[in-house]
């Protein structure tokens, strides 16, 4: 056992670490650049837990309609055999495909965890070959084969986590394509972007997954597509519609985090040997062992970090720009707080080395108001 897991052991305080899942591995890349939740989550904390013990609770999940309403949208892409899902497939990939094959892992026999990974492995395997065949016989011909509820295995800081994507699709051609299906509309042609971005971001976990998966067997992980076929329903009734969706860069995003979750003795290097998280402790002595990590608050944390509360509060409290957003601090070229915004654009203390530009433009927008609240005073 490694420095590092020793260390990251004793940060639980004992405690069993939390397991990951798809989502809590997608949400590692909305925000690569805080140390606070690399920490965390390497060391398998439960942020939910931690922050209900700070006072800093986060309203995470989904309401009982939305649940119900997803549930009954996947089943009826799944009714009759994937009707739906062959049609879309078949419109979508634009492949003469003869036949789909259908394959449930998680039908009958033994539902542990590695003997279902252990027949994904065979399946898709299996599946692989016979297109190879059918292709070498007639030319781009042959089935494609919907393996559903496959189970695929990703190391994340240590800790094996197992995944669930609804369906991989091995087509023609030996490509394999993850399918999402989500229960939020396409409306005219469009939906709503934050929640393409989580799809993607979600999305992009289970084709990382595959294709590690591949390497380690040996089968090259160009063969599964960094486009996703995302199912949703149709405007305002529930007829399902797909699209391909591109998810190379949430890829290279979860793969900058994940490299960055097994470098994190860089990070635990710099903090104290005795450093612990043990919910065992006062509230006080926890909230100041978590601020000894440096956080990166970002007002998309709110929908993706159970620690964000927490954070949010600190960074209200020190006036830090964060809490604008990062577009807004970006523009303000590296100014530290709110205090040093306006007494910048008050004009009463000079530009920094550097700032002068950003003074200039702050003055002139601090002048427009100025003038503005006295027309309306006069």
């Amino acid at each position: 056992m490694s420095s590092s897991t020793h260390r990251l052991d004793a940060l639980r305080g004992g405690a069993a670490p939390v397991d990951h899942s798809a989502r809590t591995v997608a949400a590692l890349a909305g925000n690569p650049g805080c140390d606070r939740r690399a920490v965390l989550d390497a060391a398998g904390i439960s942020k939910r837990n931690t922050a209900v013990h700070l006072g800093h609770p986060a309203p995470f999940g989904q309401s009982p309609f939305a649940l119900a309403r997803a549930r009954s949208f996947e089943e009826l892409v799944k009714a009759d055999r994937w009707a739906h899902l062959r049609r879309l497939l078949r419109e979508t990939l634009g492949l003469p495909i003869s036949g789909i094959s259908c394959v449930d892992i998680g039908a009958g026999g033994d539902a542990t965890r590695e003997p279902r990974h252990a027949r994904t492995r065979e399946e898709l395997r299996r599946a692989l070959e016979e297109g190879e065949r059918a292709d070498g016989e007639r030319a781009g011909g042959g089935e494609a084969a919907l393996v559903e509820r496959p189970l695929l295995r990703l190391p994340v800081a240590g800790h094996e986590v197992y995944l669930e994507p609804a369906v991989v699709v091995v087509r023609a051609g030996g490509r394999f394509h993850i399918v999402e299906i989500k229960s939020f509309a396409v409306i005219d042609g469009a939906a709503d972007p934050a929640q393409v971005a989580a799809a993607s971001r979600l999305s992009a976990v289970y084709v990382y997954a595959l294709k590690a998966m591949f390497a380690a067997e040996g089968v090259d992980p160009g063969l599964v597509s960094h486009e996703v076929v995302l199912v949703c329903p149709k405007d305002f009734a529930n007829h399902p519609t797909a699209t391909l969706l591109d998810v190379r860069l949430q890829l290279a995003a979860l793969r900058r985090q994940l490299s960055r979750l097994t470098r994190v003795d860089r990070i635990l290097d710099r903090l104290p040997a005795d450093l612990t998280f043990s919910l065992e402790q006062s509230t006080d002595e926890l909230a100041r062992a978590v601020r000894t990590v440096e956080a990166r608050y970002a007002p998309e944390c709110l929908s993706t970090c159970e620690m964000a509360y927490f954070c949010r509060s600190d960074a209200r409290a020190a006036g830090s720009l964060d809490v604008l957003g990062r577009v807004t601090r970006d523009d303000l070229g590296g100014l530290g707080s709110v205090d040093a915004v306006l007494d910048l654009a008050s004009g009463e203390h000079g530009a920094p080395a550097g700032h002068a530009e950003i003074a200039e433009q702050l003055r002139h927008v601090h002048s427009i108001y100025r003038e503005h609240a006295a027309a309306v005073v006069a």
